[in-house]
């Protein structure tokens, strides 16, 4: 299955969401609704609310932009653009989309039409309306123009159609019951079409969006000052004044920061960091645990990994309790055995139970079965040794943890080359694949169909395949997941795959990725946001807040 060239345009929107891909997998990121009983996940009665104040945020990344298209946001741009934005769907708290900005979404019984209708009366921070002709102005002008990230993820809605003042329809090529979840990114956050022709090229620096807050001024690596949208659609929000977000790279220097007071709330996606903050009694930490998660994924075109009984033996060499123990997550992150997390509603027992772990004979059986194969496919003589090269960029947390890998798969016969590439350069192998096993960052709170085709489906076709592994197990359940909208279909389908993988295994787990905010006590209702019709939302994946709810006891 080789891979056939490799559109760029749209690719790097999917991998910013991988990207920290390295500050990652040993180390931090991501994700359902906060329930796992995690210290410091919950949201104590936070009172009635207070107007006034300002907020200073610490974010562990700048942004390259805010016009859709163009931006290419992780989680600290997604925070900023929260602020200035509405996305026209959410998530709840069950994980389910549902509209947020947009008043309704609903598809035709063939799942290729999608009918989207505004609330209305919502006008940009420029006083200009939000219609569908805004809408459509995005998708033609923005979205789905040569060179936009975003126009590979829209390569199956085929045309925008005006229905009337207030609506619009997406023309897919297929069916497809995963469509909501592109309307959840920067896809679905609209952009002020008046600001666009007024900035030309500048309008990725001066924002111009329908949210809580209207954007001020951008310092670029110092700061970036949004105030209060007076005349927001969502009565008595916001409730703060002014929110500074502070792009401040170093982890010790945000929680030093935290602690002087010098700001008020910063994020973190790792774990030793995470531990600090709820260690602190001075500050208050929101935490959340999700589908994204750390490991290592195998080319599966190179051998010798291409055989399924060496990816076996990797992965059941590892003890997870031990990787867990190195990236400091002990007691904090869940173990992984799948693409979804113990609080997710597509995560199967049977799954967690078949997946190969943390049993060194079997490992050893498999090596020494492939070693003495007369037709192994690395083309060495049987009772060679097995030897593996093992790609991890410089970050020394990661390092370690490629060390550790390493002596496990040593323990077992494998001779471990680890090869060290800075973090664009390792995301590039990836996309040439030209690798044979990275440790990287998997998985995404979206559905399941939208997680496993961008990883999974036809590599000739789908660039963020990495692993290159797709067969007819996994093409059969994904058109399942297209084409269904009965959940017990489509869990099947989850499992099918999943239960699959535990057989093919193209990738390894150490464990999901605990996110956290931690804040001055004074700051409140970080994780309670809710829908205009009072459904609660789904907290803070990724360490995300939706700034419009929260506020300061002492403003």
């Amino acid at each position: 299955m080789r891979r056939g060239p490799r559109g760029l345009a749209g690719l790097w929107a999917i991998l910013l969401a991988l990207a920290l891909v390295a500050a990652a997998c040993g180390t931090d990121d991501d994700e359902p609704p906060a329930d796992v009983g995690l210290p410091g996940d919950e949201e104590e009665d936070v009172g009635d609310p207070v107007y006034g104040g300002r907020v200073v945020v610490g974010l562990e990344a700048e942004s390259n932009s805010f016009l859709p298209g163009e931006a290419s946001l992780a989680s600290p741009g997604i925070n900023v653009a929260y602020a200035i934005f509405d996305p026209l769907v959410k998530y709840d708290e069950d994980g389910e989309p549902r509209p947020y900005l947009a008043e309704s979404l609903e598809p035709n019984d063939a799942l290729d039409e999608w009918t989207l209708t505004l609330r209305p009366g919502v006008e940009f921070h420029d006083g200009t309306p939000l219609d569908a002709e805004a809408l459509k102005y995005n998708f033609d002008n923005l979205l789905n123009v040569e060179g936009a990230v975003t126009a590979g993820a829209l390569r199956d809605v085929e045309s925008m159609d005006v229905v009337d003042e207030l609506t619009v329809r997406y023309n897919l090529s297929a069916g497809n019951a995963a469509f909501p979840d592109l309307l959840t990114g920067m896809i679905g956050m609209p952009f002020s079409p008046a600001a666009h022709q007024q900035f030309g090229e500048d309008a990725g620096s001066n924002p111009v969006g329908t949210g809580p807050f209207v954007f001020q001024s951008w310092q670029r690596d110092n700061q970036l000052v949004v105030t209060r949208n007076d005349n927001y659609w969502q009565e008595g929000l916001p409730y703060l004044d002014e929110i500074v977000f502070r792009p401040m790279p170093d982890e010790e220097t945000r929680v030093a920061s935290l602690q002087t007071g010098d700001i008020d709330a910063m994020q973190s996606l790792r774990q030793s960091i995470i531990r600090q903050l709820l260690d602190n009694d001075d500050v208050r930490t929101h935490t959340f645990v999700g589908n994204n998660a750390g490991g290592a994924i195998f080319n599966t075109e190179r051998p010798p990994v291409d055989d399924s009984r060496v990816r076996r033996a990797l992965a059941y060499a590892l003890d997870q309790d031990q990787l867990i123990e190195v990236l400091g997550g002990t007691g904090l992150s869940p173990a992984a055995t799948q693409w979804f997390s113990p609080d997710s509603p597509w995560y199967s027992e049977r799954v967690a139970e078949a997946w190969p772990n943390n049993d060194p004979e079997r490992a050893r059986e498999l090596i020494e079965e492939y070693a003495n194969d007369p037709n192994r496919s690395d083309g060495q003589a049987p009772g060679s040794p097995v030897r593996v090269e093992f790609n991890t960029p410089p970050d020394p947390s990661l390092i370690e943890m490629a060390q550790t890998y390493q002596a496990f798969w040593n323990a077992i016969g494998v001779d471990v080359q680890i090869n060290q590439f800075e973090q664009a350069a390792h995301i590039q192998n990836a996309i040439a694949g030209d690798f044979m096993i990275n440790i990287w960052r998997m998985g995404e709170q979206l559905d399941p169909y939208t997680t496993l085709h961008n990883s999974f489906e036809d590599p000739a076709v789908m660039p963020t395949n990495f692993t290159n592994f797709h067969d007819e197990v996994v093409a059969e359940n994904l058109a399942i997941l297209r084409e269904s909208t009965d959940f017990d279909e489509r869990y099947a389908a989850v499992e099918a795959i999943m239960m699959h993988f535990t057989e093919q295994v193209p990738n390894t787990w150490t464990a999901h990725t605990v996110t956290a905010i931690g804040a001055n006590p004074v700051v409140r209702n970080i994780t309670g946001w809710e829908f205009p019709d009072g459904t609660r939302g789904d907290g803070i994946p990724a360490a995300q807040v939706m700034w419009g709810f929260v506020f300061r006891e002492d403003a």
